[in-house]
Order: structure tokens, then C-alpha cells, then sequence
């Protein structure tokens, strides 16, 4: 058995026993490490498992990259999966529903998260409720989704709206997308923790990873 911490210099531990302990491996969280940190950090890892990298400005993404060529990546979402190659899809189906365009890098962080993490995931964008007929436009493939992740910002109304069209359990995700009053994505936030539509759970601010991981683990089961 290998050992479950592998130290990298002295500022990481990658916590090698996390897929034996948890099922899931462990996530590198980028913002707030130094170009350097996350370039060793991506030497050590291996190809056992998939690694997700995630929050990654461009120097650490160019960084990785050179580390771990092939691996795949995604400005938009910020985020690098290494080895490229996702996990063959088992469990019900995940969709990801987002509000608006600005809503994308959140949307498509839980959309690889969830991917790589064994699901098989699709994803339906700009169906925000000012123009709730576009939303209505899906709703064979709203139906049979097994898990349903919905990102919003503004006044994050949209998983209450899905949460009372499916059967199946909602992941809301609060963005920070909006004017003033929207206050960084407390608004949305707010919103979807008061929701009246039953079913609903709420991950923080603008965090797509833990949506998509929250999201892969109901559709596992």
C-alpha cells in the first residue's frame, strides 16, 4: 500500500489515500498558489487517477501544461483535468442548467467536475427566467436527467423554477453575475436557500467544483 501523503517541498501534502477513502480523488485548488507551487504540485501527481485542477489564472495553466502535456483544458472554466481521458460514465445522467452566458466558467467547472468524476453530464445554457420559454424548449431532457446542477446569479431564481418542473434532486449554484444589489452573489444566494420548490440544496458562491462533486456522488447512488 502506498502511502496516503505524498509531501511536495514544503508547502503541499497531496493526499494520496483519498480514493480509497472517499472514491473521489483529490482536487488541486489553484487560486492563491504561487506559479511555481502549482508546477510542482503537477509534477507529482500521477496518471493512476484523474486530477482536476481548478481556479487557474493563465501563467499556472501554461505552467501545467508544459508539465502534463496532452492534458486537457479549459480556459473558460478555468480548469485542467490530467490524464485527459475521462472515466467511462456510470450512474443516472447529470445535466447542467445555467441562467445566462455570463454564467458559463461556473456552469462548465461543475460540467468537467462532474464529468471526471465518472458521470455522464450535458449541459443547457442562457434559459434564465426572463425568457422562461426557452427553458420550457427542454423539458424532455430536464425530465430525464438523474441529478439536475443549476447555476444563476442576478436574482437567482431558475432552480426553483426546474426545482418545481423534475423529479430529480437540484443542485443550485448562486453566482457572482449581476449589478450592485446582487452583492457579489449573496442575492442568488439568498434566493435559492429560501426556495419553495422542495429538493433543492445549495452550494456557495460561484463554486462549480463543489456542485459538480456534490452532483456526480447523487448520481453515483
Amino acid at each position: 500500500m502506498s502511502e496516503p501523503i505524498k509531501p511536495v517541498g514544503d508547502f503541499a501534502q497531496l493526499d494520496t489515500d483519498r480514493v480509497r477513502r472517499r472514491g473521489y480523488p483529490e482536487a488541486i485548488y489553484c487560486e492563491g498558489k504561487t506559479v511555481e507551487q502549482v508546477r510542482a504540485i503537477a509534477q507529482a501527481v500521477d496518471s493512476d487517477h484523474v486530477t482536476l485542477f481548478t481556479r487557474l489564472n493563465d501563467e499556472q495553466a501554461t505552467a501545467i501544461m508544459r508539465e502534463l502535456p496532452g492534458a486537457f483544458y479549459d480556459p473558460l472554466a478555468r480548469l485542467i483535468a490530467f490524464p485527459a481521458e475521462a472515466p467511462e460514465p456510470s450512474g443516472v445522467s447529470v445535466l447542467v442548467v445555467c441562467a445566462g452566458t455570463s454564467d458559463l466558467p461556473v456552469a462548465r467547472e461543475a460540467m468537467h467536475t462532474a464529468r471526471y468524476l465518472g458521470r455522464s453530464v450535458s449541459l443547457i445554457a442562457d434559459v434564465g427566467v426572463a425568457g422562461i420559454h426557452r427553458l420550457l424548449a427542454h423539458e424532455e431532457e430536464l425530465q430525464s436527467a438523474g441529478v439536475i446542477v443549476v447555476v444563476a446569479g442576478m436574482d437567482g431564481a431558475l432552480p426553483s423554477v426546474v426545482g418545481g418542473l423534475v423529479s430529480a434532486p437540484v443542485v443550485a449554484v448562486p453566482t457572482s453575475v449581476g449589478y450592485g444589489a446582487g452583492a457579489g452573489g449573496i442575492a442568488p444566494l439568498l434566493t435559492m436557500l429560501n426556495s419553495c420548490a422542495p429538493g433543492v440544496g445549495v452550494v456557495n458562491i460561484d463554486n462549480g467544483y463543489g456542485a459538480g462533486h456534490l452532483a456526480a456522488q447523487i448520481a453515483a447512488r
